[in-house]
């Protein structure tokens, strides 16, 4: 049952008007179960005064791209309703036209464009209208016998509207069901959603709640949970089997699906998916359509769902069925574009957002981690649509060329143009070693500004979660992850790529950046202090390497790595043997593994930086009094020192080093290998030669 949350004591507080219409739709949207991500609208009609003083009555819609969990005053459109008013009396009105109207009707032309049910609002002469899209009405507008099912639950309180698209036409068939039923408390509009309204926002909000839960009462009595979706057919497994299962699986997937166009994957092994996918209908349920018009653009119209038995069937069994299933949806939904496109339709990526995996759980696709979650989010809403409109009947959906004329539908789609043009490094995911330290948070930083996800691997957890923390807040959840990682530890460094795949489906770009320096004179060099050198400088990015190598072999869609080297890796530096010698190992490791990737389009290459004191672990450690005393120096004159002994008299900072790092990984470099590029401000002793 859904909880009425309405705080009359805050409500009390805000402004008459369209603070009001914000609560009652923030509180609305937050219910996902109610309102669908981006989905459903609502509306208040006020008085205003115009730009000339005069008292005019004005519509508040919510704005078409936002979303009814989070949007302000500034994303509804004010529409003055004596100019609306009189389309009511026309015939017919075509989209194009509706658009065009309606945008002279705003009272402010920098509000965003109304909704594409604005007129469903307008034509109802109430002062507050919801319009939402709750799983059980839902459940009953996608049951077969759904309106007998509604007569049942509301009598003569509500009006029926067969499926017809949003626009013009529907808005009048609601308006006139509306008027021509004085008993009406509701609409229910068929494969579709739920009209309510009020004499206040309370009012309004109230009804909707409360028709909503006679809808889940009914549903709750009818329901049986063993049966549901037909029983159980498989059981699911272990959650750790299923973790290492999808470690493995998810970089298959993410290659096969990111042949056109990269995709971030999530996972979701919610008791109710596992309950739906390792059902007896699940198979047949999730092949009939879209429970919601609204769910297509983010789900397509089916899901894939992989035919494999968790119990009998290997996981290289499950790795082929993955392929030969995305390669088989891929051609299906090609050939749905084509009998189904218009003139200038383009098609969207033809690989699933949706793909089902008994015993294990659901994957989705997104260009972003957010909107592979939103996929979940709304695959979500439509197994609890399924499981209530098969405990009432048979599920129903849009046909095929339905389905396809909202999926490609021009209202629909230019909610898609709001979102902000792609940038250089969109769709991809980057690991950085080192990624809490001054070169590795710049790099990290840098990249999420040019679009990247990132996972910010180090042996300090503390300011790995710190970081990922500051740039989730200032980029958008699930843009960043902090793990902890050791690089000398092969078991630590599998792990991390484990968790790298579960995160965000694999990686395509990796900063080896992890580092130490330590200096001694040469004939008072340990065995210990080399060790500690190779083992973190030379093993540690030989296994980081490694296991990177692996899961974008494994993906088959190429990748980067970029090593963070030194000016050492070139220059015989005094009383830093250890240190120079893995440093130039780094740099040779880099160039053989570029001539092995080059087949899988894998690019290596590496940055020569030269004193980034700014940000360092490695300077604020001993280090900094080594490399003094060894120039005959004081600590904080090293900085101007390092200045100096540059051609171009310049100081190296981080994000110098970010930006280097940056180019190599980016397209720019494309055609680029096995190559070194200097950032010390010009050491002649480093120039490479």
């Amino acid at each position: 049952m859904v909880n009425n949350v309405w705080d009359q004591e805050y409500a009390s507080t805000l402004p008459q008007g369209v603070e009001e219409l914000v609560y009652r739709s923030n509180l609305i949207g937050s219910n996902r179960s109610i309102c669908n991500w981006g989905g459903g609208n609502t509306s208040m009609k006020t008085v205003e005064k115009d730009f000339r003083g005069n008292e005019i009555e004005v519509m508040w819609v919510k704005g078409s791209g936002s979303d009814l969990a989070t949007m302000k005053a500034k994303n509804f459109t004010g529409l003055k309703m004596e100019d609306i008013r009189p389309l009511f009396e026309r015939e017919k009105m075509s989209d194009e036209e509706m658009v065009a109207y309606l945008a002279h009707c705003m009272i402010d032309s920098q509000h965003p464009r109304a909704s594409i049910e604005t007129l469903l609002h307008a034509f109802l002469p109430f002062n507050h209208v919801d319009h939402t899209h709750p799983d059980s009405i839902i459940s009953i507008c996608c049951a077969d016998n759904g309106k007998e099912i509604a007569k049942e639950i509301y009598g003569d309180r509500f009006v029926w509207v067969p499926y017809i698209r949003p626009g013009f036409t529907l808005s009048k068939m609601i308006a006139e069901g509306v008027r021509n039923n004085p008993a009406a408390e509701l609409v229910l509009m068929e494969k579709h959603g739920l009209v309510t309204w009020g004499k206040t926002s309370q009012e309004s909000y109230g009804k909707t709640l409360s028709i909503i839960n006679e809808a889940e009462d009914y549903i709750q009595r009818m329901m049986n949970e063993e049966s549901n979706f037909g029983g159980q057919r498989y059981k699911s497994l272990p959650k750790s089997n299923r973790l290492q299962i999808l470690s493995e699986v998810l970089p298959i997937i993410r290659g096969a699906v990111s042949k056109e166009k990269k995709m971030i994957l999530s996972y979701d092994d919610a008791d109710e998916i596992l309950q739906f996918v390792n059902s007896c209908n699940a198979k047949d349920l999730s092949q009939v359509g879209a429970a919601c018009p609204d769910h297509l653009v983010h789900t397509k119209r089916t899901p894939l769902y992989i035919n494999w038995d968790p119990h009998v069937d290997d996981v290289e069994t499950l790795k082929t069925k993955i392929i030969e299933g995305i390669n088989s949806f891929k051609k299906e939904y090609t050939e749905y574009f084509n009998k189904n496109k218009s003139e200038n339709d383009q098609m969207f990526e033809a690989a699933p957002r949706v793909i089902l995996i008994p015993g294990i759980a659901m994957v989705n696709t997104g260009k972003t981690f957010a909107m592979a979650k939103v996929s979940g989010a709304l695959y979500h809403r439509a197994v609890a649509v399924m499981k209530g409109a098969t405990t009432l009947g048979k599920f129903v959906s849009l046909s095929e060329n339905e389905s396809y004329n909202i999926e490609y539908w021009p209202l629909e789609l230019y909610k898609l143009t709001l979102a902000p043009p792609e940038l250089e490094f969109s769709r991809k995911v980057a690991l950085i070693t080192g990624g809490a330290g001054g070169i590795g948070s710049s790099t990290a930083r840098l990249l999420v500004s040019e679009g990247a996800h990132v996972i910010i691997a180090d042996l300090n957890i503390e300011g790995a979660q710190k970081l990922a923390a500051e740039i989730n807040n200032a980029f958008g959840e699930g843009r960043a992850h902090a793990i902890k990682m050791d690089v000398t530890s092969e078991q630590q460094v599998k792990t991390a790529f484990e968790s790298s795949a579960l995160t965000y489906g694999g990686v395509d770009i990796i900063v080896n950046n992890a580092g130490l320096a330590t200096s001694s004179p040469f004939d008072e060099t340990s065995v210990d202090e080399w060790n500690l050198n190779i083992n973190v400088l030379g093993t540690g990015y030989f296994l980081v390497a490694r296991e990177a190598f692996k899961q974008m072999k494994k993906q088959g869609i190429g990748g980067n790595m970029v090593f963070v080297g030194s000016k050492n890796s070139l220059y015989a530096g005094k009383n830093v043997t250890a240190y120079s010698s893995a440093k130039a190992l780094e740099t040779h490791l880099a160039r053989c593994i570029a001539v092995e990737g080059g087949e899988y389009g894998i690019r290596v290459n590496s940055v020569l930086p030269d004193a980034v004191l700014q940000g360092s672990a490695i300077w604020d450690s001993s280090w900094r009094e080594e490399r003094a005393a060894s120039y005959g120096i004081r600590p904080d004159e090293l900085e101007e020192h390092y200045r100096k002994r540059t051609t171009l008299k310049v100081n190296i900072y981080p994000n110098d080093i970010a930006e280097s790092i940056a180019f190599f990984a980016s397209s720019k470099a494309e055609k680029t290998t096995g190559c070194m590029i200097t950032v010390d401000g010009g050491v002649p002793a480093a120039f490479t030669r």
